[in-house]
């Protein structure tokens, strides 16, 4: 299989985990109320063990951790300006807020695909790697993206429509990679701003909407469970 081909295979490869986690979120909505738990724990999971190491690690050479933390709080501050512009924009019914986490999500599965073309840019080991991390992790990001949609207000049709996005966001961010060179130092303040809106995403947005449905004994249980369950795909992904 020729390097290109493999990248290709890559990038189908987590549009169709995304697809599956977001088929089982639409399936299964009568458990959206530990879902939102769980999501949360995993949405803060993947900003606190994979997002901000990864930044770290990157801008180990060029960017103190000082810097990196203040794009997380940068990305945190942003987020939350948006959120409450989108809400005030959309009055009662709250439609344009409700696009703005998917779109989030979406966005980070793009940086994922880019991610995933740059590594292989480096060595096909390393490009494998990569994929391994994000395929661990885009099966809940298909989740995420139904069950953010969904506590949103948007109905079915949409949330659909988000994730088909979301599932082709990691291809386009491959084909990306194959066109633009992204300086290391700039890939890891892109990391941490999205590390600051899924912080944002889990606790302003997520476990909030969680324990208003009640079951609170419930809710810290699956908040906790996403927690574990994103800590141990960083680590049996080598993270």
């Amino acid at each position: 299989m020729t390097p290109v081909a493999l990248v290709v295979l890559v990038g189908v490869a987590t549009g169709a985990a995304t697809l599956g986690g977001g088929a089982v979120a639409l399936r299964f909505r009568a458990v959206l109320v530990p879902l939102l738990g769980f999501a949360s724990g995993a949405v803060i999971g993947v900003a606190l063990f994979d997002l901000l190491p990864e930044a770290l690690d990157l801008g180990a050479r060029g960017l103190s951790a000082r810097a990196l933390t203040t794009a997380v709080a940068a990305g945190f501050a942003v987020y939350l300006a948006g959120d409450r512009a989108a809400h005030r924009l959309s009055r009662d019914d709250g439609r344009l807020r409700g696009h703005f986490g998917p779109a989030s999500l979406t966005a980070h599965s793009l940086m994922d695909g880019l991610g995933i073309g740059l590594a292989f840019q480096v060595s096909a080991a390393t490009g494998v790697i990569v994929a391994i991390a994000v395929l661990a992790h885009d099966f809940l990001d298909g989740a995420n993206t139904v069950t953010l949609s969904l506590a949103g207000g948007l109905k079915p049709r949409v949330a659909r429509g988000w994730l088909i996005a979301d599932a082709a966001a990691p291809l386009a961010g491959i084909g990306l990679s194959r066109i633009i060179a992204v300086p290391t130092s700039a890939l890891a303040v892109l990391l941490a701003v999205f590390a600051g809106f899924f912080l944002y995403i889990g606790a302003s947005e997520l476990l909030p909407r969680a324990h208003a449905q009640g079951r609170p004994t419930l809710i810290v249980t699956a908040t906790l469970a996403g927690l574990l369950f994103i800590w141990t795909v960083v680590r049996v992904a080598g993270g």
